[in-house]
């Protein structure tokens, strides 16, 4: 297919690839310089959003918040100036559900369909080409794009119209952040008994309290390695749509309030660039104690 990719950051650059890879004529655009190596991989340059538009039959957006895709979409020289009837428009963005409808219904006036298909995953499935993708819009276009979302994902589920998709991903954020704090919590509690947490991890591992958080980010608490990954700036910005959505619809969200929080005070210790797994420094400064530390007497 002719496949415009627009945003090549942490996600985009290796979805984009992996595309590529594939066989697919691709036209690639970001604000900041389009990556050699896709160049070298058969990527064109383009001009700008509008530019990448023109020449494909699909075009997938991977910014990072709801003013990006608006911005992309319709601003100047944005994919709309670009677009004709028939095309396909895809946002895998992470972005607002309401801001989506709106979006969709706009594109939609253009003669092209929409499908929002936020990720799941972070940096690990993107190079993976192993993540979970939630989409919402039309099963025609869910069809025709479904060989490109089986090239970068490996479950892949029409959840229903659109900012279905969006409302999908806002949901896994709240059930990964609060993980992400559990994780934290139950290494940081077996660090300062005195166990292993790394012994800790690997026994939890093999039994009901399993999990991917529990695999990936576990190990990075142990590790120490918080380099992203998936910013903490980033799931801010999830969950404050999950806050947003949740006042609107008249229903309290103690948990998901609680883990913002804490993803507020780890901005504030300068940590707005760490990845997610970062939210156990929160806990360990409260408890004056970092994981992995031999126990106090």
């Amino acid at each position: 297919m002719k496949i415009a990719f627009i945003g090549l950051g942490i996600m985009g650059r290796p979805m984009a690839a992996h595309l590529l890879d594939a066989g697919h004529e691709l036209a690639a655009f970001d604000i900041a310089a389009v990556p050699d190596d896709l160049v070298e991989r058969g990527a064109r340059r383009a001009a700008s959003a509008q530019d990448a538009a023109a020449a494909a039959e699909i075009i997938i957006l991977m910014v990072p918040d709801t003013p990006h895709v608006e911005a992309a979409l319709f601003g100047a020289k944005g994919v709309a100036a670009g677009l004709a009837p028939g095309k396909i428009v895809i946002d895998m963005s992470s972005i607002a559900p309401l801001a989506t409808k709106d979006f969709a219904a706009r594109i939609n006036a253009l003669g092209c369909d929409y499908l929002d298909a936020p990720v799941s995953g972070g940096e690990v499935g993107a190079k993976a080409a192993s993540l979970t993708i939630m989409v919402g819009g039309p099963q025609a276009a869910f069809d025709k794009a479904r060989p490109l979302f089986e090239r970068l994902g490996k479950n892949v589920t029409l959840v229903g119209g659109n900012g279905d998709g969006q409302t999908t991903k806002v949901a896994n954020q709240i059930i990964v952040a609060l993980t992400i704090a559990a994780v934290g919590e139950a290494l940081l509690f077996a660090s300062k008994a005195g166990a292993d947490p790394a012994k800790v991890r690997q026994a939890l591992m093999g039994g009901f309290a399993n999990s991917r958080i529990l695999e990936v980010h576990g190990e990075r608490m142990v590790a120490r390695t918080f380099d992203p990954g998936f910013r903490i700036e980033l799931h801010q910005k999830d969950l404050n749509l999950a806050l947003q959505g949740a006042r609107a619809l008249h229903i309290a969200l103690p948990a998901t309030a609680l883990c913002q929080e804490l993803f507020n005070a780890a901005v504030a210790q300068g940590g707005k660039g760490w990845d997610h797994a970062g939210l156990v420094r929160v806990l360990e400064r409260l408890a004056n104690h970092e994981i992995g530390q031999t126990a106090a007497a």
